[in-house]
């Protein structure tokens, strides 16, 4: 069984990708955004913690499979918006598809 800990651990580093991923997604749309590596380290990280998330909630009981359930919803819908994000590095800014 999952611990409290190893939930919490799991949450903080989901909310960390997902404030990273944001902070990307919102230089991505702006004209600021050249940064391809960043944004793609900002991506990685989301994966990273969609698989986490995943893993974990093999071990966990209900109350913190839905408590990990709400949080990858959150996450993916970030992963989605990057994805989805027309992300040129020789283009300023971005469009959505």
């Amino acid at each position: 069984m999952a611990t409290r800990q190893s939930i919490d651990e799991c949450i903080q580093k989901c909310e960390d990708a997902i404030r990273e991923g944001q902070k990307q997604y919102q230089a991505g749309l702006g004209q600021e955004h050249y940064s391809d590596s960043d944004y793609t380290q900002a991506m990685l990280k989301i994966e990273e913690s969609v698989n986490d998330l995943a893993q974990l909630s093999q071990s966990a009981n209900a109350q913190q499979r839905e408590q990990l359930h709400r949080m990858r919803l959150q996450v993916q819908h970030l992963q989605n918006e990057m994805i989805l994000l027309e992300h040129d590095p020789s283009m300023v800014g971005g469009t959505l598809h």
